[in-house]
């Protein structure tokens, strides 16, 4: 393949615009932020999680309590009646004033050992509602912290975008000038060797492969026409001679 000296040197260019390009495109995959992000998103989860669990518990309680004191005021309000009938002298017969007194009493005691129930209950309920509260500042917390590096990921992306941008104007104007033969060379050779497909020959060093390039292989780089591209012998890229080539 044949090429001018100028050409070959602006496929140079190109290389370096790629390689910037990769650069950036490496950058934006690899924002501390993106890993910053997924470990609050996962705490906040988990804290979301325990936020419904205190809620739920809280849901709960409060139903349990108001089952218990209705139940504690139905035992009080029989055992009001029990009073009143006993208080009022309708019940004569010693057997019936016994009975009476046995219920009242057996009343008194459900009735505190509901009560007690029913402190319980507000207790667990009381720790539900401040689990949830401290949970709900936790979230509060991580989502704040969240936000802040979302808005950081994104202000970075916006730069590297811009200049990305800038960067792939530059490629497509510079790729324009160089032979479509050789471009087309040039790119399969950046896709089968990690993105470089042109490397400059620098003291007689291939740049693509850093390796220093034997004196047979020098003599026939030297050898070559200007306007021949050569290709490196141990990576196959193009190489690209310059004064600094050191033949």
């Amino acid at each position: 393949m044949k090429a001018a000296p100028a050409d070959q040197i602006r496929l140079l260019e190109v290389q370096a615009l790629d390689a910037r390009l990769g650069r950036l495109d490496h950058k934006r995959k690899n924002l501390p932020e993106h890993a910053e992000i997924e470990r609050l998103s996962a705490d906040a989860a988990q804290v979301r999680d325990l936020l419904v669990a205190a809620r739920t518990e809280e849901s709960d309680t409060a139903r349990e309590q108001v089952k218990a004191e209705q139940d504690v005021d139905q035992v009080r309000q029989r055992a009001t009646r029990d009073q009143q009938r006993l208080d009022s002298g309708a019940v004569t017969s010693p057997k019936d004033l016994e009975n009476l007194q046995r219920e009242i009493a057996s009343l008194a005691k459900r009735q505190g050992d509901l009560e007690d129930v029913v402190l319980e209950v507000m207790e667990r309920r009381e720790g539900a509602q401040a689990r949830a509260a401290e949970l709900e500042q936790r979230l509060a917390a991580v989502q704040t912290k969240v936000t802040e590096a979302e808005a950081r990921r994104n202000s970075t992306l916006e730069e590297i975008d811009a200049e990305g941008f800038t960067a792939a104007k530059e490629r497509e104007i510079l790729a324009g000038s160089v032979p479509g033969e050789l471009l087309k060379l040039y790119d399969k050779l950046r896709g089968q060797f990690a993105g470089v497909g042109a490397a400059k020959l620098y003291q007689k060093r291939c740049e693509g492969c850093r390796l220093e390039l034997n004196i047979t292989e020098l003599n026939e780089v030297r050898s070559a026409p200007a306007d021949e591209v050569v290709r490196c012998e141990n990576c196959r890229r193009i190489l690209v001679r310059t004064p600094d080539s050191g033949l």
